[in-house]
């Protein structure tokens, strides 16, 4: 027990009077941020116009927001946004119908990294379509910035002690002590999955650049290249090494929702199955090109 972590830090970051800001919200402020920098550069880096940059991250936040959210509702838990009025309703605003009638303010309790994808996905196509830029281009930029954003999204829900992992005994288990981490009332050493796929999506980021700076420096962004930006490949590198990660790390996790029990893979396996699928197309894709 000595080599566990008793994991129980404050869910708060800091507050200001009655203000308080959460870890979780915080970390993703950060990871948006970061994206927002990161992609910044790779434009002017790719000489595109910054009027063309402006409009992107409010594409971006509202994709990834509305499509994480609904993703949560509908791969999830259907049986509650879908059965009734209030259930839709709850699936929109972040405020929850107590049973006195009242509403209170909840925030969007859940969100889904698959259906961030897709609206990010369909956000993006959006804005390629409006802004008249290159839409590989714009995936791929975006796919070197994305592996740092969902690392902080994951360093959000190691704080909140949520998407925990299953029991084990490993030296370096954590031992949460929310609701759904305990076994009987005892609270038990369990995988750190959120860690594991922080450090994860940290390293996949890294490549990433690496990669990239290499093509940008070494290669004097030669467009004949695989590596370029605008082939496709940095998306399907990024949609192959996140969801190839997530469907084995999920092994680890403990089940989300109460139907994935006795499943051979749960919901988060299956949803990453077609992410993989695309990113190694488009990575063949960015080879043919050669």
């Amino acid at each position: 027990m000595l080599l566990f972590v008793d994991w129980t830090p404050s869910v708060e970051a800091f507050s200001v009077g009655s203000f308080s800001v959460r870890w979780y919200s915080l970390l993703w402020c950060i990871g948006l941020f970061l994206a927002y920098q990161i992609v910044h550069q790779l434009y002017k880096q790719q000489k595109i116009a910054e009027d063309k940059f402006e409009p992107l991250f409010f594409y971006c936040f509202l994709g990834v927001l509305i499509g994480a959210r609904l993703g949560h509702c509908l791969f999830y838990e259907p049986q509650y946004y879908l059965a009734s009025m209030t259930g839709f309703i709850e699936m929109l605003i972040p405020f929850h119908l107590m049973p006195d009638g009242d509403w209170q303010f909840s925030g969007y309790e859940g969100l889904a990294s698959h259906g961030g994808a897709i609206g990010l996905f369909l956000s993006l196509l959006l804005y390629c379509r409006k802004i008249k830029v290159k839409a590989w281009t714009v995936l791929d930029c975006i796919a070197i910035a994305v592996p740092a954003t969902a690392c902080c999204i994951r360093l959000g829900n190691l704080m909140n002690s949520e998407i925990i992992g299953k029991v084990t005994d490993v030296p370096w288990a954590f031992i949460f002590h929310s609701r759904e981490s305990l076994v009987d009332g005892i609270a038990v050493p369990r995988h750190p999955a959120q860690l594991y796929e922080a450090i994860a999506y940290l390293i996949i980021f890294i490549v990433g650049c690496i990669l990239y700076w290499r093509w940008y420096k070494t290669q004097g962004m030669n467009p004949a290249s695989p590596f370029a930006v605008g082939t496709g490949f940095y998306f399907g590198f990024c949609l192959t090494a996140i969801f190839i990660f997530r469907f084995f790390v999920e092994f680890l996790k403990k089940e989300q929702v109460d139907f994935e029990q006795g499943m051979l893979f749960d919901m988060g396996q299956l949803l990453s199955i077609p992410f993989i699928i695309v990113g190694i197309w488009c990575m063949l894709k960015a080879g043919r090109q050669k």
